[in-house]
């Protein structure tokens, strides 16, 4: 009976961290940053909760039961990282490929290579370097610090988000008779030092290391939150339909996510099959790179590239249907 009461209010707490997560959409970093913490560790508090389900399904318990339930809040969350679309018959007209290429393993011509091999109508960067100047497409976005965009149809008009030499910035493109707006986002970095990040055998560096990540965490989630509300203004005050695409930086169920996905549609969600997660330098891998739209803006596929190592994050590849 003691050990029966233990999991009951051990698994009653997991689903209270999963649950505050949702509060992400509600709340800023600057008021409550540790919930934007939990965003983080939702996949792995996930994970527990439904080991906990098989757990009292083993037993016969009702409990199992009352905690299933439960999972119907988390379905939209747990689709954000992994999810499953059957495949559409539509036919695409927009091609988008996003992409940080930020420490290229290949070198900045095998990259040029790939993204051009790829048929792309459009492209977002980030820490493009060299690259965007290989590319094949026509028209090109002005050089910007660390974002470009390159479209197989006239940019009309563009400019940064967050002052001359930002992280982010728009470009209105024309595609078949309409325009739309690009906005590329690329949120601030953490900085990590990764040999900082990355786990260590020593109970002691371990918790050296969680300090040192806290300190990089929190500083950056109340940046974030300044420069979300920038785009998120944006995207609302938009005259033409939007894809909204980068680095952000930030996982599903953060902050960050909820504000910018707004009335706008994650492609994944959508269509995507499969896992989302798109940086994979680290032992965990994490998502942080997306594609999201204007309803008119119809996702047909997405797919994140998992073969293709031109840097520490897979590209993540979209198409579309204007409608």
């Amino acid at each position: 009976m003691i050990v029966r009461k233990f999991f009951v209010l051990a698994h009653t707490a997991v689903v209270m961290l999963l649950a505050a997560t949702l509060l992400n959409a509600y709340i800023p970093p600057s008021v409550l940053p540790g919930l934007n913490l939990l965003s983080l560790a939702f996949p792995g508090l996930f994970a527990v909760h439904l080991l906990l389900c098989l757990f009292w399904i083993f037993l016969w318990k009702k409990q199992a039961v009352l905690f299933l339930a439960v999972s119907i809040l988390f379905l939209n969350p747990v689709r954000r990282w992994l999810n499953y679309n059957p495949q559409s018959a539509d036919i695409p007209t927009l091609k988008v490929v996003s992409a940080n290429l930020k420490t290229g393993k290949l070198g900045e011509m095998a990259a040029a290579d790939y993204l051009n091999e790829t048929g792309a109508h459009l492209m977002i960067l980030q820490d493009p370097g060299e690259v965007q100047n290989m590319i094949g497409l026509a028209h090109k976005s002005r050089d910007y610090w660390v974002v470009s965009t390159s479209s197989a149809t006239e940019i009309i008009a563009q400019g940064p988000l967050f002052g001359e030499d930002g992280y982010s910035f728009y470009a209105d493109i024309k595609h078949q008779g309409k325009v739309i707006r690009v906005i590329n986002v690329y949120l601030t970095p953490f900085f990590f030092d990764k040999n900082k990040v990355r786990p260590a055998e020593d109970l002691e560096k371990n918790r050296s290391k969680a300090k040192y990540i806290l300190k990089r965490l929190i500083p950056t989630f109340r940046i974030h939150e300044d420069e979300v509300d920038l785009i998120a203004d944006a995207v609302r005050k938009s005259p033409y339909p939007v894809i909204l695409a980068g680095d952000f930086n930030a996982v599903p169920n953060s902050y960050e996510y909820y504000t910018l996905l707004g009335d706008l549609k994650d492609a994944f969600v959508e269509v995507g099959r499969g896992s989302a997660t798109s940086f994979h330098d680290y032992k965990v891998p994490i998502r942080i790179d997306y594609i999201f739209t204007s309803e008119s803006i119809k996702a047909i596929s997405f797919r994140v590239e998992r073969n293709v190592k031109i840097s520490d994050h897979f590209p993540v590849i979209a198409e579309f249907k204007i409608e």
